[in-house]
């Protein structure tokens, strides 16, 4: 994602993969978008789904990126040896968080990955020559600012070397904020935009996370190189909703609630 970033001027639009599923993150990549975000955090992936998925997209022109679940130098490292080459970690709210990360994310001496090249897809089963020695050019690390503490600290966490990208998560920075739900507030906007401007003064590409076009349009504007555009669970939610209406008529509510 690092070198897509600096190489192109345009900014990317990517959509998040929710769903678990090989065949849907196959479909998306072959969509025409830029990149498509794995989750691990808020879907039901473990590492066999990411794999399975990370081996669904690599046919296409497209970039994958894995959002592991929690700052964990074990998960970190897992994923990585799935041969993810873009992570995004959530919740870094500090400098220390952002360097305990790039830590996680390297080999020694530069950090504390574990050793396991021989046995993992990420240096092709020590067929990638010099993989050990040059590991640093397959890895980029994003970060999420996503709380309102984190907001103030976010030039700081964009300026720690090893942080390739930071993504702001207004669903997370509004409910920090008290306004839960209301990612669209004018506080809440406000709040990603002085992000974004301590993100940009450091020269780190910054990116959001914006399912309404008008919200997107904004934060392009504002400076946002990579931002997510939509979801794969949100899409077939609304479309089916869209069939539904269509062919039966208004629908009072759910027919279950778990």
């Amino acid at each position: 994602m690092r070198d897509l970033l600096a190489a192109t001027e345009r900014p990317l639009a990517g959509m998040w993969v929710c769903s678990g599923s090989p065949i849907v993150a196959e479909i998306a990549a072959g969509s025409g978008l830029d990149w498509l975000l794995i989750d691990m955090e808020h879907a039901p992936n473990g590492l066999e789904s990411v794999l399975a998925q990370l081996h669904a997209v690599s046919a296409y022109d497209v970039t994958p990126v894995v959002r592991i679940p929690v700052a964990d130098p074990v998960t970190i490292k897992q994923v990585l040896d799935l041969g993810a080459q873009t992570i995004l970690v959530p919740m870094v709210s500090s400098v220390a968080e952002a360097h305990a990360v790039v830590e996680a994310a390297h080999y020694p001496p530069r950090g504390r990955r574990g050793v396991g090249s021989a046995l993992a897809r990420s240096a092709r089963w020590n067929r990638v020559e010099g993989y050990l020695a040059n590991a640093a050019d397959h890895v980029s690390v994003l970060v999420q600012v996503e709380t309102a503490a984190a907001v103030d600290a976010a030039a700081e966490i964009a300026a720690v070397d090893g942080i390739d990208g930071v993504f702001v998560g207004p669903s997370d920075l509004a409910a920090s904020m008290g306004l839960l739900g209301q990612q669209t507030h004018p506080e809440v906007k406000a709040a990603v935009e002085r992000a974004f401007a301590g993100v940009l003064d450091t020269g780190t590409p910054v990116g959001v996370n914006a399912f309404d076009p008008i919200a997107a349009d904004g934060y392009f504007a504002a400076g946002a190189r990579f931002v997510l555009v939509g979801a794969d669970v949100a899409m077939l939610a609304r479309g089916s909703e869209a069939l539904a209406t269509r062919f039966i008529g208004a629908v009072d509510g759910p027919a279950s609630s778990y």
